[in-house]
């Protein structure tokens, strides 16, 4: 028989709290926040676009056929061969726009690359090495935050494409390298800037202080302890540039300055479209514009879901 010290002495149960997964909270949070998963399925439409490009165009994006140039898309009274419509050559607006999607991605996403290495990489030593190391690369990001990016970009690609410009038989992605490494250069002081105040504020930690008792080297330590408790913001702000470099590569398309003719984008197409646009060819400018506005929509919505998810003040 137990007797009542005993049961006093006996450890009351504690409900163990269940373990629960990355993977099974970025679930529940994108099935709770429901805009982001609408975000999600358009880019997930984007990006069979662009990966399955030959099997879903209809027709060879630059086959021109003047005999039915300007035609008006199916829904507004055009053939329905020609869901789109077709533009001032005769090309199908379809065919085009799908192809349009690789330029958006591969340009939004390696430039993104691009300027988060480069401006990681300088943040994380301006910010643990200090003194003359911090004082030369954030001097040299003021210079450069000095310049208007459109003159910037224009510079570069000047000088870029003028290089590339001697060199025949590359192929398409050569042709876009310009093009990314000025979005990348261009874009690595906001990188920069975060990677300093990320180290600023961890360089000082226990678990930095223990790296360093243990001999461990400065590269070790930025690498592999300050990086990736400082990875969270980072990843956040990059989300939101690849919509931003998205736009940027329209807006030199628009200007002449981005990608070849020879290659479709949606900056281009809107390009293509601005003197006709006064004369009643609303198509050439509104199918391309929406792709961008969607796209650029749904990856700030899964940003902004991402910085909220990455937030450990907001779990639950």
């Amino acid at each position: 028989m137990i007797d009542e010290a005993t049961i006093v002495a006996m450890p009351i149960p504690q409900p163990q709290r269940q373990r629960v997964s990355t993977w099974y909270r970025a679930r529940h949070s994108l099935w709770r926040a429901k805009f982001p998963v609408v975000a999600l399925v358009i880019l997930g439409v984007v990006v069979i676009m662009a990966l399955f490009a030959p099997f879903l165009a209809p027709y060879n994006p630059n086959q021109v056929d003047v005999q039915i140039r300007l035609l008006p898309p199916a829904f507004a009274g055009g053939d329905p061969a020609y869901p789109l419509g077709t533009d001032a050559l005769g090309r199908d607006v379809l065919s085009r726009l799908i192809y349009g999607a690789r330029v958006s991605l591969v340009v939004g996403l390696t430039a993104v690359m691009v300027a988060g290495t480069i401006g990681v990489t300088l943040g994380l030593m301006a910010g643990f090495l200090g003194g003359w190391t911090d004082n030369v690369i954030m001097r040299a990001a003021d210079i450069q935050l000095a310049f208007p990016f459109i003159l910037l970009a224009i510079s570069l690609l000047a000088v870029l494409q003028a290089r590339r410009g001697v060199e025949a038989n590359i192929s398409n992605f050569q042709r876009l390298v310009p093009l990314i490494l000025t979005l990348g250069v261009a874009q690595w002081v906001t990188y920069a800037r975060m990677g300093r105040s990320v180290t600023l504020s961890l360089r000082e930690k226990e678990f930095v202080e223990s790296a360093r008792a243990l001999g461990d080297s400065k590269r070790s330590i930025i690498f592999r302890n300050i990086l990736p408790n400082g990875l969270a913001p980072l990843i956040v702000i990059a989300s939101f540039n690849v919509a931003s470099t998205i736009l940027a590569e329209a807006a030199l398309s628009f200007l002449g300055l981005g990608v070849p003719p020879a290659i479709p984008t949606w900056g281009g197409m809107l390009a293509e479209s601005r003197e006709l646009l006064i004369s009643g060819v609303w198509w050439l400018a509104m199918i391309p514009g929406l792709a961008i506005m969607f796209t650029v929509l749904s990856i700030n919505i899964l940003g902004d879901w991402l910085r909220d998810f990455l937030d450990p003040r907001l779990r639950t």
